[in-house]
């Protein structure tokens, strides 16, 4: 098996997290009352409970590289997400980064922000 590394991130509520991602796709691995783990393909992220989390004031963030960004975009757009510049949950378009890398970014329903990287 290769090396890997899964982002922890935050949840309010593991039913409301796990039917937001299983809309892009993301199903259940595992889940007790203190961690959940989701995987869509070989992407794995995996979650603590954080009740009195405040979705607006949230600093936690990770990374997907993806090797097809537009196609989990298009997952993302298909699930109801809107792009936007407010609130949570949202999308923001694809753009050319001066580093040479094509971003967009997905805030998920808990404030976090996931930055969608074109391999």
């Amino acid at each position: 098996m290769a090396d890997l590394a899964t982002p922890n991130l935050p949840s309010r509520d593991f039913a409301a997290t796990s039917r937001f991602y299983a809309a892009l796709g993301f199903g259940e691995d595992w889940r007790d009352e203190g961690w959940m783990i989701l995987t869509r393909g070989d992407l794995k992220v995996e979650f603590f409970p954080h009740p009195d989390l405040d979705p607006s004031t949230s600093c936690f963030s990770c990374c997907f590289r993806l090797d097809d960004l537009d196609s989990f975009y298009a997952a993302c757009k298909s699930a109801g997400l809107a792009e936007s510049c407010m609130g949570q949950p949202r999308l923001h378009p694809p753009q050319m980064e001066d580093s040479g890398l094509r971003i967009a970014a997905l805030i998920d329903p808990d404030g976090t922000l996931i930055r969608l990287i074109q391999n």
